[in-house]
Order: C-alpha cells, then structure tokens, then sequence
C-alpha cells in the first residue's frame, strides 16, 4: 500500500482516538506506519507490533522479529496480539498506552514530537532512534496537519 493511501484510511480513525485518549493523530499513524511497514508487515491486523504478555486475552499470531538487547538485534520469535480488524489494532494501541502507567508521562507532552520523544523515554521500543524514525515519518508525510 502507498504510504498516502494509508494515511487516507487511517486518518478519520486516528483523528476520533486522538479526540478521546490524547494521543497525536500524527503519532498514532506514524507509529502504525513504522512498526508495520506501511501495512505490509500487519501479520493479525496489529499495525504497532504490540506484543502479548501474560495479560492479554485475546487472539494472537507467532512471529520472528528482532529485538535490540544490550545494544545488538538479537532475532526472537514472540506471540504478537491479533485483531479483526485494523480499528481493532487501534483501538487496543491507544488503550495500551493510556492503562500503562510508564506511559503516563507521554500525555504531558504538548506536540507529537515530544509525545514520541518520551514514547522512546518510556520503553516503547528497544530501538535507541524509535523517536527520530517517529519524528522523520511524521515530518516527511506532514502528519501533524492531521493533529489540529
């Protein structure tokens, strides 16, 4: 899927979360760009790689990934939360971020850039340039035009 298409789906669905969980419009899309290439790597319609830990209850899919462990991509596999739908991945990735209290000081930011400065602060990625990537994607595509 062309980057622009993508936006165009996920725009009016990111705008309504953002009204109610606080989270940038910007941030949602370029965050479910990144961790899902644009769509094409979506494997259970999850568009942010959330994981699934001992808490979720829900449907799930295997799959190799590469996390950053003491400054090295070591290849792992990992169980990844599975959807029905791309609103489903969505919905449960503002959820996620605003019942985890590490992510409390992300919703104290006043832009997309600081939101996505403390995403990386707060451990969402082991990626040491999470943010930046965040930051390229958010600028290049003119997203934060979504966030007013």
């Amino acid at each position: 899927m062309l980057p622009k298409d993508f936006i165009a789906q996920l725009t009016i669905p990111a705008q309504a979360l953002s009204k109610t969980s606080k989270i940038p419009a910007s941030v949602i899309i370029a965050q479910a760009a990144l961790e899902s290439g644009w769509s094409l790597n979506a494997p259970g319609f999850n568009l942010f790689g959330i994981k699934a830990n001992k808490s979720w209850v829900g449907a799930t899919v295997m799959e190799h990934t590469h996390e950053v462990i003491n400054g090295v991509s070591t290849p792992v596999v990992a169980a990844f939360r599975a959807y029905k739908t791309w609103l489903g991945s969505l919905q449960d990735h503002a959820n996620f971020l605003l019942v985890n209290p590490r992510y409390k000081p992300c919703f104290a930011t006043t832009n997309a850039m600081d939101f996505c400065k403390q995403l990386q602060a707060c451990g969402y990625s082991t990626s040491p340039t999470y943010a930046q990537m965040l930051i390229t994607l958010i600028t290049q595509h003119s997203l934060t035009a979504l966030d007013h």
